[in-house]
């Protein structure tokens, strides 16, 4: 009995309610918690204070971080490069720094943050250099995140057997495998829609992570109708969230809405979110057909 309650995880509701998203769920689970030691304590912070970042409310995590444990100090440093001012070049080159420095390295929250903020710059490399020995599930899944980004489903799939050596039926581990799925293309499809579907069914509301994966899915397989409906639930909970805008924008046009729909859509994208990858290249290719629009008017007026 002993061995049993070891083994059972005190954050496994907190966990599963971050993987997917829900925040404000992992949230609630997690000021529940009773943690049995420290180290579950700490934990429980971590996920806690995260959740709160993803939901944008900084203000909370600057407060509790003044007087939190030493360890979870490195949030601060994702709190400060996500805030709309933020300097974050001199954010990146103190994160340098400090992996440069190599103390930090043995703080998994630490390791987290920069690898995050890492990605964030598009910088892979740099992330998946201090996730190379790493060795829990949520790191094992953000090095094969990163290897995605860089287009290396190659790489990705070992990555994914190393995760599915530690736990084969676990949630990080289902939607690594989704993601692997769908941009592999194929049957993994079909494979990638269902797992979602699961998850949803067993974990109830998810993010917009994992609903634009099963948006993607069914999107894919022409179920459009199905990828609006999981786009629509997730932006009830985060309607300024950028691939939530920009699908919801694509299953418009693609359901025979009227124009204004999937503009509105687009312009919520543009003005909200002006670094996105996809807003850069829309507006550096609407720039250039205007450039090279301009080079054929008329010189002298009809």
């Amino acid at each position: 009995m002993a061995r049993h309650q070891q083994d059972v995880d005190e954050l496994f509701d907190v966990k599963n309610a971050f993987y997917v998203g829900n925040y404000q769920q992992a949230i609630n689970e997690a000021q529940s918690v009773s943690p049995s030691t420290p180290l579950v304590a700490l934990q429980r912070d971590a996920f806690l204070y995260r959740s709160y970042i993803a939901q944008g409310n900084y203000r909370i995590v600057q407060q509790e971080l003044k007087t939190a444990d030493p360890m979870l100090q490195p949030l601060k440093s994702l709190v400060d490069y996500l805030l709309p001012d933020a300097n974050k070049s001199a954010i990146v080159a103190d994160i340098d720094a400090r992996v440069a420095k190599g103390t930090e390295l043995s703080n998994e929250i630490f390791l987290i943050v920069a690898a995050t903020i890492y990605y964030h710059e598009d910088n892979y490399e740099a992330a998946l250099k201090i996730l190379h020995n790493a060795e829990s599930l949520e790191l094992r899944a953000f090095t094969l995140q990163c290897l995605l980004a860089m287009n290396r489903p190659d790489l990705a799939r070992k990555q994914l057997k190393l995760l599915q050596d530690i736990e084969d039926d676990g949630t990080l581990t289902q939607l690594a495998q989704a993601w692997l799925n769908l941009i592999q293309g194929g049957p993994g499809i079909q494979d990638a829609h269902y797992s979602v579907m699961e998850l949803s069914e067993r974990l109830g509301s998810l993010g917009p992570g994992p609903a634009s994966l099963g948006a993607g899915a069914a999107a894919a397989r022409g179920m459009w109708e199905e990828a609006e409906q999981q786009l629509t639930d997730a932006a009830s909970r985060a309607p300024q969230h950028a691939d939530l805008l920009l699908g919801l924008a694509l299953t418009a046009a693609h359901l025979g809405k009227p124009p204004e729909v999937s503009a509105r859509y687009l312009a919520q994208l543009l003005d909200s979110h002006p670094q996105h990858p996809f807003v850069k290249e829309y507006k550096a290719k609407t720039d250039e057909f205007q450039r090279l629009a301009a080079q054929y008017q008329p010189s002298v007026a009809s």
